[in-house]
């Protein structure tokens, strides 16, 4: 497959703090930014105890490049995904969050839905334009294997 196929497929990005490190991630807080970009977003947060796997969660939606995304928040262990995306809106997404939930400075680690089905580890986001960050999110894609 070429580069700009595997750019266009569509998988769960999940993004993390580095090991030992966390963002002071809370709904709260989330919902605030989320809110400050659209009032009517869909959010929602869920306790964790009406199924078989405890813990809580937030769902939410949020429009990227005129795309209504639909993503999910954990505060253990902590990160924020976004589901059924491509890599240049995933790149959109990350720079989103960089900008307005990731405290100045610290690192953003990535992968997939694929990746993590594949064994593969997480790694940082690059500090860069949007189009390297899609370039490191199709190169991830590739690793995974089975693109043909």
């Amino acid at each position: 497959m070429e580069p700009d196929e595997i750019a266009e497929l569509r998988t769960m990005y999940i993004f993390t703090p580095p090991a030992g490190h966390t963002w002071g991630l809370t709904y709260d807080s989330l919902e605030a930014v989320l809110r400050e970009r659209d009032p009517d977003e869909f959010i929602r947060v869920d306790d964790g105890t009406d199924g078989p796997v405890h813990g809580s969660s937030m769902h939410f939606g949020i429009t990227l490049d005129d795309e209504q995304l639909e993503g999910m928040a954990l505060l253990s262990p902590e990160g924020v995904s976004v589901k059924d995306c491509t890599a240049h809106t995933a790149a959109r997404f990350v720079l989103w969050l960089r900008d307005n939930v990731v405290p100045a400075g610290m690192a953003v680690l990535f992968n997939t839905e694929w990746g993590t089905e594949a064994g593969l580890p997480d790694a940082p986001v690059p500090d860069a334009p949007r189009p390297r960050i899609a370039a490191a999110f199709v190169e991830h894609l590739a690793e995974t294997g089975d693109l043909d």
